[in-house]
């Protein structure tokens, strides 16, 4: 079986939550017989050959609202999708529903749903006809959280075609950190301290954490780069922090070796455009305590409240500071919920079990007759 995956951006151009589902499904189902090739738009035209997929890249032509446009991306989707058996688009990015209809292939297809669109209001009155007509017209769509389906306007609109499939890592990829790792971040960090991970953009709450920070003896450590890095650099001056360590990117192994460090992880993020938190999974995936907000999202269904770590109402310092306060004070608590954390990542969250679903849906569309006489 061939599979298309088609989306804005992808490795190595951007890191991120969606790359990384991508690449774990991608290496998942190369071990079950399903070859994956993955078509991106991109200012670098070259194809890039990873051990178990390829990844193509049609020459971008502009950007708006974030989202790449490509006059080639036409013919170079025509080409590879004649060649797949299945094509799996991410959502969202409306230049994919505009290729989705115009090159008019008649092949099985999915959604893999990542998240409403939440910040371009006006451009979304716009974009919502051809949104829903491309939904209606796919065979499956996959939201990654039960939370999400069930808050989303969108996804009950077409919620007969819905599945749920939460997103999983491979922990085979994360390899131990070196003892020269460990204890460069040790004496860097402190002894005991809460780590954020992740893109540094609007919708993540991090100026929420900041001012929860302000006039505690809690230290953080802030993983990442992004839009809003310099707005928050200029916060934590304001605020006169000194307990914070803004890291900017880092490698996979000093980010493990920090996972590994931390007395738990901090998620602040307080807009739905956040829809489900891979840095969650790593850290419980790593045993840690997590303290999130409700904002009706994967997110929660990650981390759930006092079971895996605490969850607090989103855009409230005070009730983030609190959480954190209960974590910082209690080592007993903050150790229950971490074994807690992953315990529940290894019954829900891994690698594994996300392709196996996936590819078991890849069968069914492909092979429904073969699927059926089994049943």
């Amino acid at each position: 079986m061939r599979v298309l995956h088609f989306y804005k951006t992808y490795k190595p151009d951007t890191m991120g939550g969606v790359q990384e589902l991508i690449s774990q499904i991608c290496s998942g189902a190369a071990l079950r017989g399903v070859t994956s090739e993955v078509l991106t738009v991109s200012h670098d035209t070259s194809t890039v050959d990873f051990e178990d997929h390829v990844h193509h890249r049609a020459k971008m032509d502009v950007e708006i609202a974030s989202s790449g446009f490509s006059l080639s991306a036409f013919g170079r989707f025509r080409e590879h999708a004649e060649q797949a058996d299945l094509i799996h688009y991410h959502f969202p990015w409306p230049f994919a529903d505009v290729v989705h209809f115009a090159t008019r292939l008649h092949k099985p297809t999915i959604v893999t749903y990542h998240s409403d669109i939440v910040r371009q209001k006006v451009l979304l009155q716009f974009y919502k006809p051809l949104r829903n007509r491309f939904l209606a017209s796919v065979d499956k769509i996959v939201a990654t959280s039960p939370n999400y389906l069930a808050t989303s306007e969108v996804l009950q609109r077409y919620r007969d075609k819905v599945e749920v499939i939460p997103i999983g890592l491979d922990e085979t990829s994360y390899a131990a950190p070196t003892a020269e790792e460990l204890q460069y971040w040790r004496e860097r960090a402190g002894p005991k301290f809460f780590l954020f991970v992740g893109n540094l953009r609007y919708y993540k709450g991090l100026h929420i954490l900041l001012d929860a920070l302000q006039g505690t003896e809690f230290r953080a450590v802030i993983i990442g780069s992004g839009p809003v890095e310099r707005e928050l650099r200029a916060q934590a001056e304001r605020l006169k922090l000194n307990n914070v360590d803004f890291v900017g990117p880092v490698g996979d192994d000093d980010k493990i070796a920090l996972l590994t460090l931390c007395h738990a992880l901090t998620f602040p993020s307080h807009l739905r455009s956040e829809a489900f938190g891979i840095s969650l999974l790593e850290a419980a995936m790593f045993g840690k305590a997590m303290i999130s907000t409700e904002i009706g999202t994967g997110t929660s269904y990650v981390n759930v409240d006092r079971e895996t770590g605490l969850v607090v109402p989103p855009n409230d310092p005070g009730a983030f500071r609190e959480a954190m306060g209960k974590l910082w004070n209690d080592e007993l608590l903050a150790a229950k919920l971490g074994q807690k954390a992953r315990e529940r990542f290894e019954a829900k969250f891994t690698a594994s079990k996300m392709v196996d679903a996936y590819v078991d849906l890849y069968r069914r569309l492909v092979h429904p007759e073969a699927t059926a006489s089994v049943r």
